[in-house]
């Protein structure tokens, strides 16, 4: 089952200092977002909270379609920053690019099933019909089967039905009975436990099983090295406003009729459990533990996921975390 971590708490990932005074905002960050992503959510926080004016910049919204058209934009120097996962933030510098990662978010997705389900853990897929969320190498899922067969209990490849598809396309098959169970983003899951749906083992879970000491910030702001060099400020500034966004939100539950719009959340049910799941997700701890345990789930993908998931690299690239006063 998904641990059940507290909403925020005042500790933070990084000392961060308060709202600094308002000022010209002279520089402008060029954040890409993604229909119904949580990136949106803060973003919107900082808007309406003027949190960019206080730290010294003007955030600029660029929506995008999909993860594709995020990566494009963002190699292509279209954009100063995405929503984008460790590992391929570490692809990218084994392959040249000074890309830096700034920690977004623990919160990451699980294998759902009905709740009722006679399935109680991994063994008990066998012969099931199993959605995968984000095809053949996503990363949960190469965790997922790694658990799965060093533990000894199944070759989820050979030993379940599986089926590889669009998260809300697995979600609705999932709850017709098209589907025994399904691996889901955590925005999924969270829909799907307002409906009653339960976790049998979540991302997190797996992490830990190979080593993590911690909650594991696989999500991050993507910013290349060159914008952090020549803009060191601006990305300073963007640091401290997304953290007092979050802070806010954490904080002020009025706050969230500011994000309820972006959500799609159909119910209460729905909105309370998102943002739960939001607030739980928050990076709470140093770069130092980040790295270590990030180093502990990189080695895993490389050992099980191998050249095809993560390049060439063999253990996470130096330099590559971008701590809250921008420098790497």
């Amino acid at each position: 089952m998904l641990s059940r971590r507290g909403l925020l708490a005042t500790a933070a990932l990084w000392p961060l200092p308060a709202i600094l005074p308002a000022r010209a905002a002279s520089d402008t960050i060029k954040l890409g977002v993604l229909p119904f992503g949580t990136a949106s959510w803060e973003a919107a926080v900082i808007k309406a909270r003027k949190l960019d004016e206080a730290n010294g910049f003007t955030l600029e919204l660029v929506k995008l379609a999909g993860n594709d058209a995020a990566r494009i934009a963002f190699q292509g120097n279209r954009l100063d920053t995405i929503v984008g996962d460790l590992i391929w933030a570490a692809r990218l510098r084994s392959e040249g690019r000074n890309v830096k990662f700034l920690p977004y978010s623990t919160t990451e997705g699980a294998v759902m099933v009905p709740a009722d389900s006679p399935i109680k853990g991994l063994k008990d897929l066998s012969g099931k019909r199993l959605g995968v969320a984000g095809g053949a190498l996503d990363k949960s899922w190469v965790l997922l089967k790694a658990q799965g067969r060093e533990t000894g209990d199944i070759d989820l490849e050979h030993n379940a039905q599986l089926a590889f598809g669009a998260p809300p396309l697995l979600a609705q098959k999932l709850e017709t009975g098209e589907l025994d169970a399904a691996l889901l983003y955590w925005q999924y899951c969270a829909r799907l436990e307002a409906k009653g749906f339960k976790r049998l083992i979540s991302a997190d879970d797996v992490m830990r099983a190979f080593g993590a000491k911690g909650a594991v910030s696989l999500i991050g702001y993507l910013f290349e090295g060159e914008t952090v060099d020549q803009r060191p400020e601006a990305v300073k500034g963007f640091a401290r406003a997304s953290r007092t966004a979050k802070d806010i939100l954490a904080n002020e539950p009025e706050a969230w009729s500011i994000v309820r719009p972006l959500m799609a959340a159909e119910d209460d049910a729905t909105f309370e459990v998102l943002k739960r799941d939001f607030l739980a997700g928050v990076p709470r701890r140093s770069v130092d533990a980040e790295r270590a345990d990030g180093e502990q789930i990189f080695s895993t993908l490389v050992r099980t996921g191998g050249e095809q998931l993560v390049g060439t690299g063999k253990t996470l690239p130096p330099n590559l975390y971008l701590d809250a006063t921008g420098k790497g």
